[in-house]
Parts: C-alpha cells; structure tokens; sequence
C-alpha cells in the first residue's frame, strides 16, 4: 500500500501545471516519520526492553560500547532524515528540470520566425525526459519501499 501511495505521489508531478507531493521536503519527511516510528512501535512490542540491543551489538566490551552506542543512536535517529532527504531531492531536482525545458519551450513558442522553429529542440529534449523522471519516479518509490522493509526487518529480527 505504502508502494502504490507514493507512486501515485510521485507520478502527479508528471502531469503538466501540477504539484509533485512528494518534492515538498514535510511531506516526505512526514511519511517517513510515521513509518518509522510504526517500526520502532512493533520493535519494542516484539522484543521489549531487548529493543535497545539495536545500539550494542551482543559481545561489545565496555570501552568500545561508550564510542558505539553514540555513533549507532545517531545513525539510528538520521534513517528517516535521510530516507526523506533523499525522496525529495530526486523528486523535485528531476520535476523542476522538466518544468524550466517546458517553460523555455513555451517562450520559444511565442515568438515569431526562425526562434518558433527552434523551440522544437527543447519539445524533443521532453520526450526522453519525461522518459527518465518516469522511470526516477518508479525507481525511488522502489528505493523507498526497500529501505523501509529493510528498517523493518532489522527491528523484527534483532543481531
């Protein structure tokens, strides 16, 4: 389900004058929150108190686990930071792309002569970059999805 919501989200954007839902950085980061805090909720359901052996690895001495549960807490708190960072990024850098090539093609448009002729150019760079956000749009919904399944894995089967 998760899947189909945010390709549906991703695929609005191609549509011509509208939004991509999921080039706005709170929406993204939104969805990732949730998700993840769904995760840390079935986590701590599963295993209880045994949810924090995420941050200290089985075996760890005591010296090491003062430098590693830091680094393994942050790391821990930046997965959704960083799944919508990078939701965001791809999806507005490639649709905005798509919008500034229409926009010039539409002011090559309007004039008259020689420069009406050349606005077929940019039209023919559209094609294949409708092409390439198309297939953007499936592959970080799918880059999406797998992180998330695998977040959720980590939580469901503990080191």
């Amino acid at each position: 389900m998760l899947f189909v919501t945010i390709l549906g989200m991703n695929l609005i954007g191609l549509i011509p004058y509208s939004f991509t839902i999921t080039s706005n950085i709170m929406v993204t980061f939104f969805i990732s929150l949730s998700v993840f805090i769904g995760i840390n909720i079935v986590c701590y359901r599963e295993h209880g108190i045994h949810f924090f052996s995420l941050f200290l690895p089985p075996g760890t001495s005591l010296a090491l686990a003062f430098l590693l549960v830091p680094i393994e807490l942050i790391s821990y708190v930046f997965k959704p930071i960083s799944l919508s960072i990078r939701l965001f990024a791809n999806m507005m850098a490639g649709h905005t792309l798509l919008k500034v090539i229409a926009g010039f093609a539409f002011s090559l448009m309007t004039a008259s002569g020689l420069t009406f002729l050349i606005s077929y150019v940019p039209l023919l760079i559209l094609v294949p970059l409708y092409g390439l956000e198309l297939a953007v749009a499936f592959i970080q919904t799918f880059v999406f999805s797998i992180l998330i399944t695998i977040y959720l894995n980590d939580a469901l089967n503990l080191h």
